[in-house]
């Protein structure tokens, strides 16, 4: 389809297969991974060309979720919409992330995947996880709940902390709305200001194929392929069931909702890559939220489930502590009475919200669960250390697709998501093209 540049009077050309960005993103996964396994030391080298793309996402996430939230309170006539909202997040978060947990508990059963491993807990090397048990411990739920509360109304947007600077957006949304029609000229301000903050989200992007190529070829150079070849059935179950967690649990909510959970998933390809090459879905956050307002959902509603759905609707997470404690079990021959699972489960549900938004949350989380668990040993997270960096980012996949899934789910419950547009997203429909401003001249005809 041919789309008219309005401003140069000419039509524009759709863009070459090489000049998308999920294509680019993918050819530079691939010379990533081939350059870190034919050139480890070279792809190790390459590790501040990912750290530095990360950085450069991080620096606008802070405005993107302020002004998306902060104008998408605003804007409700009803205030009780927003703790509506924020209840029907949170319930389905809880749901989820807790049939998660049971997900992964039951496949471990099922696959068995350190089964005859026969490792002596006596022979594991407990230094190499003390840093993780160290901050799993200075995890707790009160210290996460009170870290929400920011020092100043601007620390904040220094620090990059998302709940926190979600907790910010709201208060002050609410208080745009609660003055009304004075605050008009402030919310004019901020939905100005968004425009070009998303539009230098976009120039942020055009870098995206150079930071998962640095990404992945330091991954592949500094652990190796082979590092995965040892516990190939631990990590090969775990990319299933989380698989199998998209597809059929995530697929029967939204084809209860009425979308297509493969469509989401095509939808949000570009994002997905992202995330996989740079093994970070904070580096997703700012286009996925432009990505599911486009989808039909209202404002409001993904400027609150999107980013506290990254702390708490941690579904990929979630999969893997269950799969990952069992697995270490399993190995050290240790049997695990119902009553312990039980303990591990309610842990886990826990734990996994104290140390949400740390970085490597998924190994200090289940750090903290196996420290409140005597029965498996902490000491036996070092039989996955060497393949975690592989997991996590099928953890940051499936996160993603949790979060898109829920904002569509929250967004209808409350009724406002465009099913128009959610179909003609899904269906790979272009974006529209914004309208125009009018000229003066044009207004006075108007008024005349």
């Amino acid at each position: 389809m041919i789309e008219v540049d309005q401003h140069a009077g000419a039509p524009a050309r759709k863009p070459k297969f090489y000049q998308i960005l999920y294509v680019q993103v993918l050819f530079a996964i691939v010379v990533g991974i081939l350059l870190g396994y034919f050139k480890p030391d070279l792809g190790e080298a390459m590790k501040p060309l990912g750290d530095g793309f990360i950085k450069l996402v991080k620096m606008i996430i802070a405005p993107v979720i302020f002004l998306t939230v902060a104008t998408g309170i605003a804007a409700m006539s009803d205030l009780k919409k927003v703790g509506r909202v924020a209840g029907k997040s949170m319930l389905y978060f809880l749901v989820f992330s807790t049939l998660a947990l049971i997900v992964g508990m039951v496949v471990s059963h099922i696959v068995q995947p350190g089964a005859g491993l026969h490792i002596d807990p006596a022979t594991l090397d407990h230094k190499s996880v003390a840093g993780y048990v160290t901050k799993a411990h200075d995890s707790t739920i009160t210290g996460f709940l009170l870290n929400i509360i920011p020092n100043t109304i601007f620390s904040p947007f220094v620090s990059g902390d998302i709940l926190q600077v979600l907790f910010v957006a709201v208060l002050f949304g609410i208080a745009l709305a609660m003055v009304g029609p004075r605050a008009k000229p402030v919310t004019d301000f901020l939905t100005a200001l968004a425009q070009p903050v998303f539009k230098l989200v976009a120039i942020l992007m055009k870098a995206a194929p150079i930071g998962a190529f640095g990404a992945m070829a330091f991954t592949i150079g500094k652990y190796g392929i082979k590092s995965v070849v040892n516990l190939a059935m631990l990590v090969g179950t775990f990319y299933a069931t989380s698989v199998l967690f998209v597809v059929v649990v995530l697929g029967l909510v939204a084809r209860y909702n009425g979308f297509s959970i493969l469509k989401l998933v095509r939808y949000i390809r570009e994002e997905l890559l992202l995330v996989l090459g740079t093994s970070s879905s904070e580096a997703a956050l700012p286009t996925l939220m432009q990505k599911m307002e486009r989808a039909g959902c209202s404002k409001s509603v993904v400027g609150l489930v999107v980013p506290t759905g990254y702390s708490f609707n941690l579904d990929g997470t979630n999969i893997y502590m269950t799969m990952a404690a069992l697995f270490i079990a399993q190995a050290c021959d240790i049997p695990l009475s119902l009553g312990d699972q039980i303990l591990l489960l309610l842990v886990a549900m826990l734990s996994s919200k104290g140390a949400a938004g740390v970085t490597g949350a998924g190994f200090i989380t289940l750090a903290a669960t196996l420290s409140v668990v005597p029965t498996v040993p902490v000491a036996g997270m070092a039989l996955i250390l060497g393949v975690d960096r592989f997991m996590s980012e099928c953890r940051a996949l499936t996160n993603l697709v949790g979060n898109a899934t829920a904002s569509v789910v929250v967004a209808r419950w409350e009724g406002e998501l465009d099913h128009d547009a959610l179909d003609a997203a899904l269906n790979g429909a272009p974006a529209p093209a914004p309208a125009a401003p009018a000229l003066p001249e044009q207004e006075a005809k108007q008024a005349g």
